[in-house]
């Protein structure tokens, strides 16, 4: 594998060109809002040819060292060979078939197994339809038709429940927006408004337990496993991005509360497309064949149960049962971290250029002259550091980053914040960012963008 350089010339003029192209044939030119062009500088958009553990190489021949690890659903590495062959070997005999197959058992008896609380599970493809899934099951279950958010939390489902509260909700009926209501991350008593506002009429309330900068305060989870006994809505935890984060149990393995539903994807199959509803008998029974209720059309895909995905998720699993992925994580993560602060105290920087979260999901802020947040400096940033071989929207690591990746990455880091001091020190990024400054992904207009081939 070629060494990313951070300090050679870089071309990123086939990547443009295909970004262009791709804005032609693909609405919003990418599959997924997150890794949409408007995210990226202007005229450095790299689009991805390969990758190789902590790595990735792009269409002009760039190899990076890349932290956000596939949207965090990569924590082993672009092509860890265990999973790529159990998968491989899963898909020589097939990727699905007229009758349940015995990779549904294996998956659902591991998976179970390393889940706190739940009894049953539900595979599916992506994060939205397992979050949809534990909606219409709370819905069900207590015939209410209301549901609370997280309104302090980014993203939990494309579908309409959830979109219809955010600043992209054309084309969605103002009843079902209505129906979705808001609460604040650690505040219980945010929570206790909402149950008097709506009393008797909230069917789920769901929540990460934790994020890259925010952490539960304590008797916060347990405040809410007491209101939903008492007040009877169930309880979701959202896991996608703490599943095998935090710990190879979730969150909840850490926190030590359990919900009655909870929802997992990205990590559990090392970047291949499975995800998971898990979650007490009583509620995913309804679902099922063994209920005198009316029954719930849950999830019910074709994909569901092809064998790659389940594979490949029976593989993560043996990983982490052989190895501390976690802990190396964290301690890379910490490395990291510690050479960052560093830098950012040589550089002046330390309260412009935070590093913020857990070891294993950290991100960075940008803040301008003021010490408020700024797109234009983080969009410097990024650009400065993409001239310099590190891709890195966040600081989300995997077990694949090695100690030379991290110093690359300080290395690279080094340049970027002195060129950021540089624009601090005018007051402003013109003369140092070379097109627009990246736009949050969820909004409701989109800005005008220049793509240059």
């Amino acid at each position: 594998m070629s060494q990313p350089s951070t300090s050679s010339p870089r071309s990123f003029a086939t990547s443009n060109a295909a970004q262009a192209r791709l804005h032609e044939l693909i609405p919003g030119g990418a599959h997924t809002y997150a890794r949409g062009s408007d995210q990226c500088p202007e005229f450095i958009t790299p689009i991805i040819e390969r990758g190789e553990g902590a790595r990735v190489l792009d269409v002009d021949g760039n190899w990076y060292v890349e932290y956000g690890m596939g949207l965090r659903a990569v924590t082993l590495g672009y092509g860890y060979r265990p999973v790529v062959e159990a998968a491989t070997a899963a898909a020589a005999g097939g990727l699905g078939y007229s009758r349940p197959s015995i990779w549904e058992l294996r998956a659902a008896e591991c998976f179970l197994g390393h889940v706190p609380g739940a009894d049953m599970v539900k595979f599916a493809k992506n994060g939205s339809d397992a979050t949809t899934g534990a909606i219409k099951l709370a819905r069900a279950y207590t015939g209410r038709d209301m549901v609370a958010v997280c309104g302090t939390q980014p993203f939990f489902s494309v579908d309409d429940w959830f979109i219809g509260g955010t600043p992209m909700n054309a084309g969605i009926p103002q009843d079902e927006i209505d129906r979705t209501v808001r609460f604040t991350y650690n505040d219980l008593a945010s929570v206790d408004d909402l149950l008097a506002r709506y009393p008797g009429r909230i069917a789920a309330l769901i929540l990460e337990q934790a994020t890259a900068t925010a952490e539960p305060a304590p008797g916060f989870l347990e405040g809410l496993r007491e209101r939903a006994d008492a007040d009877g809505f169930l309880l979701v935890f959202d896991e996608m991005i703490t599943g095998l984060r935090w710990s190879v149990g979730g969150a909840q393995a850490v926190y030590g509360v359990v919900p009655d539903l909870s929802t997992w994807g990205k990590a559990i199959g090392n970047g291949f497309s499975v995800s998971a509803l898990a979650g007490k008998r009583e509620f995913m029974e309804l679902g099922g064949l063994n209920t005198d209720r009316s029954r719930v059309w849950l999830l019910s895909t074709t994909h569901g149960g092809e064998t790659t995905g389940l594979a490949a998720l029976l593989a993560v699993y043996d990983t982490y049962d052989h190895h501390d992925v976690v802990g190396e994580m964290e301690a890379q993560g910490e490395r990291l971290r510690a050479g960052l602060t560093d830098l950012t105290r040589a550089h002046g920087l330390s309260d412009h250029v935070p590093v913020l979260g857990r070891s294993t999901c950290m991100v960075f802020g940008t803040k301008d002259a003021e010490g408020k947040p700024s797109q234009p400096f983080r969009t410097l940033f990024l650009q400065e550091l993409l001239k310099r071989g590190v891709l890195s929207p966040s600081l989300v690591i995997s077990w694949a980053h090695t100690d030379d990746d991290i110093s690359r990455t300080l290395e690279a880091a080094d340049g970027a914040l002195g060129v950021y001091a540089q624009a601090l020190a005018t007051g402003s990024v013109d003369g140092f960012l070379e097109g627009r400054p990246v736009a949050p992904s969820v909004r409701e207009f989109a800005a005008p963008r220049r793509l240059r081939a």
